[in-house]
Parts: structure tokens; C-alpha cells; sequence
């Protein structure tokens, strides 16, 4: 079974038999190449468009369950949302950080922060005096005495403030899902939990 995840940026590919994973540019790639069926989720407005005039691409989406969700949630969050099994909090951190509750086998609620890049610019754009990367070693519990750590401190304390109050399991995904392992040590990094989310859904509804 060939699975994929489309973003912004690239069409990403998991082979369920083999357990390999793979990417194409979403610049680059013609869908219509590949013969086989694929089982999809796109957060992509136009390529959903040229998706559904092909019929070995599957939307997975359609398969789901929405009441539950939010009308305007994102598929890879409630895909990731689906393929959690116990109590978690699912933190995605992208280009936007997605921080989502499940209890029960159900989701609970989540929120959108900032992600690294994004922050980034912000405080440079406030000033030039702010232009840091974010130090991801910090001490959070001591208030920083130097600007790049009154930066980090500022952006991380409330974040991981937050997503430890609700004294869960935390599940990591996402590209910078490692480099936020610093910050909540105890957690789980779970880079395909979204395809582990659409092999769920395709066995149960399709």
C-alpha cells in the first residue's frame, strides 16, 4: 500500500510494505506518472483539484469520521489525531507548531503557535538587535540574562507551559520535531504518525 502526505513543499510518499519513505517536489512531480493506487491527504487546494481527475489517487479525507473535528482543521492534524491510541498530546512542530489533545480516543482540542521560522523573522523585524536564532538548550526555569535567551525565553516558556499542563504523554512530529526534544525531553518523537493515521483510516473505512 503506497501512502501520501502532500504539504506545501513536496509530495511525501510512505511504502507500507517495504516501511520506506521517500519525497518529490510538488514543483516537479506529475502525479499522473504513477500507476499504482495512492491512498492521500493534501492540504493543497489546487492539487486536490488535479487529484480528483485521477483515479488511482484516493483522498483518504472523505473516509473520516468528522464529528469529532472542526470544520477548518487540518487533515494531517486530524489524521495524526486518529492514529494516536492512547491519552497524548500531539505537538507538530512545522512551519506552524499544531498542539493537539486526545483523550479518550478522542480529540479534545489543540491550539496554532508560531513556528521557528516565522518567530524568527518577527524578532528581527522588531529589531536587528533581536536577529537570533532561538537556543534550544535554555534553561527555562531561569530568566535569561542575555538577548538570545530572553528571545528563546519568550517563545518556549509559554509554549512548553502549556503543553505540560495537561500532564500527558507528548508525542513530537514535524520537521523540527527533534530539535523540540531538547525542550520536552520525556517525549516521544513520531516522525510517521501520519502515515500510521492513514493506514488506520483506510483499514477501517475502505
Amino acid at each position: 500500500m503506497l501512502l501520501c502526505d502532500i504539504g506545501n513543499t513536496s509530495y511525501h510518499f510512505f511504502d507500507t510494505i517495504s516501511n520506506q519513505d521517500y519525497k518529490k517536489s510538488v514543483k516537479d512531480f506529475n502525479p499522473k506518472r504513477i500507476n499504482e493506487t495512492i491512498y492521500y491527504i493534501c492540504v493543497q487546494p489546487d492539487i486536490k483539484i488535479l487529484l480528483k481527475e485521477i483515479e488511482n489517487w484516493i483522498d483518504i479525507s472523505k473516509y473520516l469520521d468528522m464529528k469529532n473535528y472542526y470544520k477548518t482543521m487540518g487533515i494531517d492534524r486530524i489524521i495524526a489525531c486518529e492514529a494516536v491510541e492512547k491519552d497524548a498530546v500531539i505537538v507538530d512542530a512545522g512551519s506552524a507548531i499544531t498542539v493537539d489533545i486526545v483523550k479518550n480516543g478522542k480529540f479534545n482540542g489543540g491550539f496554532i503557535y508560531p513556528g521557528i521560522d516565522i518567530m524568527t523573522k518577527t524578532y528581527k523585524g522588531i529589531s536587528k538587535a533581536l536577529n537570533y536564532s532561538f537556543n534550544f538548550d535554555i534553561d527555562l526555569t531561569k530568566l535569561p540574562k542575555n538577548s538570545q535567551d530572553a528571545i528563546t525565553y519568550g517563545y518556549l516558556k509559554t509554549l512548553s507551559l502549556e503543553v505540560l499542563s495537561h500532564k500527558l504523554p507528548i508525542i513530537l512530529t514535524g520537521g523540527n520535531a527533534k530539535i523540540f526534544h531538547k525542550i520536552f525531553p520525556k517525549s516521544e518523537v513520531d516522525e510517521f504518525i501520519i502515515f500510521r493515521g492513514m493506514k488506520k483510516v483506510k483499514l477501517n473505512n475502505i
